[in-house]
């Protein structure tokens, strides 16, 4: 079981990778009002939300407890992510403060996943 735990934490961590990378190849753009959502950010908020819905039920499975108001607030922030991403995704620019707001919440969802023990 803790290997198949690690495997959805790698691909979790991938999907991380995606957003933040996918924000951070844009922060250019977005100091000249050109930002986009790249599909990258896309798909690495639904690998999050899919992976992590994974592990809290594997984690469950091997019988540990998990913090249930820890998994909340970042199903929630995630799910914000994914909303504005996702409706604004087909736009040629996204405004500076929406695109800004991504990226917070992103390293915030970061955050609270490594520092909220």
């Amino acid at each position: 079981m803790d290997v198949l735990i690690h495997l959805f934490v790698g691909l979790h961590i991938i999907g991380i990778a995606a957003l933040l990378g996918g924000f951070l190849t844009q922060m250019k753009a977005m100091g000249q009002g050109k930002a986009r959502f790249v599909p990258g950010m896309l798909h690495g908020a639904l690998t999050m939300l899919v992976t992590g819905a994974i592990l809290v039920g594997l984690v469950q499975a091997d019988g540990h407890d998990i913090n249930t108001v820890k998994i909340g607030i970042k199903l929630a922030v995630l799910v914000v992510i994914l909303g504005l991403v996702y409706v604004k995704r087909d736009e040629e620019t996204v405004d500076k403060k929406l695109f800004g707001l991504v990226g917070l919440l992103t390293m915030v969802n970061i955050f609270i996943a490594v520092l909220w023990t």
